[in-house]
């Protein structure tokens, strides 16, 4: 599996990972007990990262090539670090603003949490 030697290749791992479906990608991203919290609308989406993995394998987020992640901001601290990612047209018209909380396993970084709010756009199925 791909080492992330720093935390912003950990957080380029997810937007391509999220953006294609690529499974590996993501899990090479997340720490095995990584969290996910969030809403979807009004519905709660709190589950193990494995969960959000495994939906994103099924709908990729880059449905007709419009997504567009970026990162607004990654502040590092030794072995810790924290990005806030936006995210538009995620299923072609959904937008999130999403907050990596990330850790240092022997030169290794991982996302060990990922906290989300939805900040536009329908949900597909909603």
């Amino acid at each position: 599996m791909k080492k992330t030697s720093t935390a912003e290749a950990a957080v380029q791992l997810y937007i391509e990972g999220v953006a294609t479906g690529d499974t590996a990608a993501l899990e090479a991203a997340f720490h095995p007990d990584a969290r996910v919290f969030g809403a979807l609308g009004d519905q709660r989406v709190d589950v193990p990262a494995s969960d959000m993995i495994a939906m994103i394998a099924q709908q990729p987020a880059d449905v007709d090539g419009s997504f567009e992640a970026t990162i607004q901001s990654l502040e590092v601290h030794a072995d810790v670090a924290v990005a806030t990612i936006a995210e538009e047209n995620f299923w072609g018209t959904v937008s999130f603003t999403d907050v990596f909380s990330l850790a240092c396993f022997d030169g290794d970084w991982k996302i060990v949490n990922k906290v989300f709010t939805h900040t536009g756009g329908t949900p597909p199925g909603a």
